[in-house]
């Protein structure tokens, strides 16, 4: 046998291994961690579903029918408007998800930043630099009336 014909059997025995050790790492980090998040339509379904059995619990307890009624039409309502677009378009919640979280990072970093900022007493202005040589950036700003009409 050449090398050319020994080849295939050496990948397919490296890709059947590698297959091998990440399905048991999956199966190491499933017992340790328990099942993966599903995707963000379906964790959503499971928020409904378990908020819908809240409402339900805690119905007996809220005085009066307009009541009970009016927290069961507010959940139904809820889960009729999500319930179309997960089904038609089950990617724009991971979408979602993944942008607020972008959104989260964004913030927190902003809000690191001028904590940092704040805690060194080296606040820097945001604005142009005061050494224009005009001379109301001198004076302490004060508003200009500006008419609109």
């Amino acid at each position: 046998m050449s090398d050319a014909t020994e080849r295939p059997a050496d990948a397919d025995a490296w890709a059947d291994a590698c297959a091998e050790d990440l399905a048991s790492e999956k199966a190491r980090r499933r017992a340790q961690y328990g099942p993966p998040p599903g995707s963000a339509g379906d964790e959503l379904r499971k928020l409904f579903g378990v908020v819908a059995d809240k409402v339900n619990e805690f119905q007996s307890s809220l005085p009066g029918v307009a009541a009970q009624s009016a927290v069961q039409q507010l959940v139904n309502q809820a889960k009729s408007a999500v319930e179309p677009v997960l089904q038609r378009n089950p990617q724009v919640f991971d979408h979602l998800a993944a942008a607020g979280g972008e959104l989260l990072a964004a913030y927190r970093s902003a809000v690191e930043g001028q904590e940092r900022r704040w805690t060194q007493g080296t606040e820097e202005p945001s604005g142009p630099s005061k050494k224009s040589g005009d001379p109301r950036d001198d004076e302490p700003g004060g508003g200009e009336h500006i008419d609109l009409d």
